[in-house]
């Protein structure tokens, strides 16, 4: 970045948008030169679609509205370096940080980000405090196996961090409030967040420094004509097509000097493809994230 040009979030997009498309090398070398003309400046990358991916866990995504494809076999160091993206975090899952935490490290350093990301727990409990304080205690220990080779943890929300249990304090607020920020910040996802029912803006005002990136989507319907009901499904649309505060929302992450604004998007994509959803909502982006 040029003198005196302040710093701003880089442009990216999360791998599971695009993994419908990127099957083979020749689909998946088209797609992320479609993403560099489109605007993009980073890709977030996530482990287990680096790799072979088990069929169960193709399916379970699939079941549950996030198609990975079966990309996992292609070489994405290649790929991504010859595309000119960079890499603005892995993700990775905690237990094999804490198992392996060097070849987490190497896997990072081939991609050339110093950012690794556990993506919340499955089959846990976010009601009960003394899990969600054990959980604590262990992205704490994690993130400082990964802070002596360079590379800074994040904890990526879901809904379930948000639940409201009878103590009146939630999942999100312990696993900020008890846990380092010199090893663990926080990869804040805004539509989740939203959907739970949170404040956004105040919760990225109260968190601050904590976040470092920012997922991002708009949220809204893309119904016409008139409706049976005036209860209308929302779901994911692309950046500017719903209700989101996304200009407050990117005007706060570019103050901050958030490293990256992330594009990610499951489903319910315009014309039914990912990469023409993320071309659309790339205009908003190189609107907000000006070159």
């Amino acid at each position: 970045m040029s003198p005196g040009v302040p710093q701003r979030p880089l442009r990216a997009i999360q791998q599971i948008q695009i993994g419908t498309v990127a099957n083979t090398e020749d689909q998946a070398r088209d797609t992320l030169s479609r993403l560099v003309s489109a605007g993009f400046e980073a890709i977030e990358l996530n482990g287990f679609m680096t790799r072979p991916t088990p069929l169960l866990v193709r399916a379970l995504t699939r079941f549950a509205g996030m198609p990975v494809g079966s990309g996992g076999r292609l070489e994405w160091p290649r790929l991504i370096a010859e595309s000119g993206l960079s890499v603005a975090a892995l993700h990775e899952d905690l237990g094999a940080i804490e198992s392996d935490p060097g070849t987490v490290v190497v896997r990072a350093d081939v991609l050339g980000t110093g950012n690794i990301v556990v993506t919340g727990m499955h089959r846990f409990d976010y009601g009960d405090e003394a899990s969600v304080e054990r959980l604590a205690r262990r992205l704490d220990a994690a993130g400082r196996l990964l802070a002596g080779d360079g590379i800074r943890l994040h904890y990526h929300n879901h809904t379930a961090e948000f639940r409201r249990p009878m103590s009146g304090r939630t999942a999100f607020e312990t696993l900020v409030d008890q846990t380092d920020p010199a090893v663990l910040g926080f990869e804040l996802d805004c539509f989740w967040a939203a959907t739970a029912g949170v404040d956004l803006l105040a919760l990225l005002d109260k968190m601050g420094e904590r976040i470092r990136l920012l997922h991002i989507t708009d949220r809204g319907s893309r119904l016409t004509g008139p409706t049976m009901t005036p209860i209308v499904k929302v779901d994911t649309v692309e950046l500017g097509a719903g209700n989101m505060p996304v200009d407050a929302i990117i005007a706060w992450a570019t103050a901050q000097r958030v490293e990256a604004v992330i594009l990610e998007t499951h489903k319910n994509w315009i014309d039914g493809s990912p990469l023409r959803s993320a071309e659309v909502s790339a205009v908003a982006l190189r609107r907000l994230l000006p070159s």
